[in-house]
Parts: C-alpha cells; sequence; structure tokens
C-alpha cells in the first residue's frame, strides 16, 4: 500500500510528479492567451461576460464589479473569453444572441465593434503567447547569461553528408543558406529542421572561403528532457578545444533583445515544422497531444524550476502559432473573416460563415484525434 501511496502522491508520482506540473503549464499559458483577448477586448469597450480557465462544469467563481464572471472549469485543456454579444464559446456563430441584448449592453457587443477592434481583440491571445515567451527568456538570459561555441568543426563523421560534401576539421561555418551564423547553435538551428534538403555552406577554410552542398539526413537524438526526437544532421561535431565555450552575460536591454531574437527562432522553426509535416516531409511521431505535454512537464519539472519555466515559454508559442493557423473556430479563422470584411466592407454572410466553420470544426477535432492517437498508441 505504501509503495502503491508513494506513486500517485510521491515528489515523482503521478500526482506531484506529472499533474501538477501539467496543471501548472497548462494553466499559465491558457490564462495569459485569454487575459490578452480580455485586456485589448475592455481596452476597446467591449463587455466581457465570462472569463473562464477550462471548460465544461464551473468548480469556482465569483461575478467581478463589472459583471464579468470568473471560472475555473472542470477541464483544464483549454479556456475562454465570453464576450457581450459575441458567438458561442464554441464559437460556432449564433447571431440571435444579439436580440437578446439589452439598450446598456448594445454598445458594449463585440459584434458591433468597427473591424479593427474585433481584430485586435482575437489577435491579442496569440501576441500575448508570443509576449511571454520573450518575458520568460528575457528573465532568464538576465539572470543566467548563455553559453555560446564557436562555428567551427572538430570532427567530420565517416559516411556523413559533411564528409561526402568536402568538410574538414578546422573549417568554419559562415554562413548557411544566405543565413549568417555566429555560433555552433545557429549551425544546428538551420539544419536540424531542414532533413532532405540540400543546403549551402560557406565554410572558411585556410583564410578563403569556399561552397559546399550537402543534405542533412534523419538522426535519433535525444534532448534535454530524455525524449527521443528525429533531426536533421550532416555530421558535424564541435568540441571544447575547437568550439572554445564562453558565457555570454546581459544587462536587462541586452536581455530583451535575445529573447526577442530567441522567440523568433522559435516561431520560425515551428513554422517550418508545421509547413514541412503538411507537405509529408516530417514524421508525425514528433507531434503529441497533452499526454505528450503531460509527460515533458513531469520531466522538466524533476529537472528544476527553471526547465519547467521554459517548457512553458515553448508551449506558450506553439500554441500561439496554432491559434493564427486560418483555420474557424481557431484565432486565424475569425482573422480571415474580419480581414475579407475590411476589403469587402461588409460582414461574411452568415451562411458562408456556418459553412467555413463547419469544415474548420471538423478538421480541429480531427487534428486533436490525431494527437491523442499519437499520445496513446505510440508510432
Amino acid at each position: 500500500m505504501g509503495e502503491i501511496l508513494t506513486s500517485i502522491f510521491g515528489s515523482q508520482g503521478l500526482v506531484f510528479g506529472i499533474l501538477v506540473p501539467f496543471l501548472f503549464v497548462l494553466t499559465v499559458v491558457v490564462f495569459v492567451h485569454e487575459m490578452g483577448h480580455y485586456l485589448v477586448g475592455r481596452w476597446c469597450g467591449i463587455g466581457v461576460r465570462a472569463f473562464s480557465i477550462g471548460f465544461g462544469p464551473e468548480l469556482f467563481g465569483f461575478t467581478d464589479r463589472r459583471g464579468t464572471r470568473w471560472r475555473l472549469s472542470a477541464i483544464p485543456l483549454g479556456g475562454y473569453v465570453k464576450f457581450v454579444g459575441d458567438m458561442a464559446v464554441t464559437s460556432e456563430p449564433r447571431h440571435e444572441d444579439a436580440e437578446e441584448l439589452s439598450e446598456a449592453e448594445r454598445p458594449t457587443a463585440f459584434h458591433i465593434q468597427p473591424v479593427w477592434k474585433r481584430a485586435a481583440t482575437v489577435v491579442a491571445g496569440p501576441m500575448a503567447n508570443f509576449v511571454l515567451t520573450i518575458a520568460v527568456f528575457t528573465v532568464m538570459f538576465a539572470l543566467y547569461g548563455k553559453y555560446v561555441t564557436e562555428p567551427t568543426v572538430a570532427e567530420v563523421r565517416a559516411e556523413s553528408p559533411a564528409e561526402a560534401a568536402g568538410f574538414a576539421p578546422g573549417d568554419r561555418f559562415v554562413s548557411i543558406n544566405g543565413t549568417r551564423v555566429s555560433t555552433f547553435s545557429d549551425v544546428q538551428r538551420l539544419v536540424s529542421g531542414r532533413a532532405g534538403d540540400q543546403l549551402t555552406f560557406v565554410m572558411l577554410r585556410d583564410g578563403q572561403e569556399l561552397e559546399l552542398a550537402a543534405t542533412p539526413e534523419l538522426l535519433e537524438q535525444t534532448d534535454a528532457l530524455g525524449n527521443s526526437i528525429r533531426i536533421g544532421a550532416i555530421g558535424v561535431v564541435n568540441n571544447q578545444e575547437m568550439g572554445q565555450p564562453r558565457l555570454v552575460t546581459y544587462n536587462p536591454a541586452e536581455a530583451l533583445v535575445e529573447g526577442v531574437i530567441e522567440t523568433g527562432h522559435i516561431i520560425q522553426r515551428t513554422g517550418q515544422f508545421l509547413q514541412r509535416f503538411v507537405a509529408g516531409r516530417e514524421d508525425r511521431c514528433q507531434l503529441g497531444g497533452p499526454v505528450r505535454i503531460a509527460e515533458m512537464s513531469g520531466q522538466a519539472a524533476s529537472l528544476g524550476f527553471v526547465w519547467l519555466v521554459q517548457l512553458v515559454a515553448l508551449l506558450s508559442v506553439g500554441i500561439g502559432i496554432l491559434n493564427l493557423l486560418p483555420i474557424p473556430p481557431l484565432d486565424g479563422g475569425h482573422l480571415v473573416f474580419y480581414g475579407v470584411e475590411a476589403i469587402a466592407r461588409r460582414p461574411v454572410s452568415e451562411r458562408v460563415m456556418e459553412a467555413f466553420y463547419r469544415v474548420g470544426l471538423f478538421l480541429v477535432l480531427g487534428f486533436m484525434l490525431f494527437v491523442f492517437w499519437n499520445d496513446i498508441f505510440g508510432c
């Protein structure tokens, strides 16, 4: 019995080892996303009926002096902000709700606001996720700095793409596909997501620049959290002697710049992955859902709070990007309708909107089932 209780309630058990870190990570990311919607909506003069973390039955809540109901709901897999006169929580169009508004509510109703206010309110959620990531990295860089290594080749592995392309020990990376590099991490970032793509490398050898072409191959590696991942690699190794590792420290302003740059890199890599995934060029096993996130949360928590916060930053970027996809009922789908409305100078017809929402909802549910399948049955 003691072993069972420890496996459930111990520091490495189900509750405190997995569920608590998972709820912390997801709650922070969802709260920031929905708070972005809420704050910009309020700034635009839009009334708010409810702010919920989670879906389903309310576990705890209170109503503030503005009439907004703040809720903690039973299913912690998301959240929502319900504006006055807005669509349903599921984002299915229900314009008949507008007819039930009181005279006092009508001026604050979401659907009567200028299109720029509605668009700003919708895009604020994903933008808040990006701001959260920038803030996390800014604090990390300001507190701990960043270790960097020189982009030099210490070893070329036998029978690797780099050997076939003519790389040699002592070569220094100058640029990859036209993008200049300054650290070995830059090389890894530019190569890891391009398995199967021929890349052009400008290398510095004996004071002269030369151009080499290599196609990264897909290799299975273990990340810092112990997960098996597949990334592109050309087969070059950096070491302490050639890399000359050093710690770079930043003042707050410099840390902010680095935080923005690092967040931009993550957004770029995530977008690149999604493009390649849609084209069938990425392994479906790299995608996971709530179960995978819960496992990663537990792994990060076991390494320390700093790792857990970094996971929050990475997940926040992912949530922001996914919500910007132009698919109803995601935020990006709303923005597409607002864009059409701004160009045509009239709202999209309810019939057309409903049709797109049905298709979009089918796609979103299909994606959710897909990642659940990956989580439960593996690959």
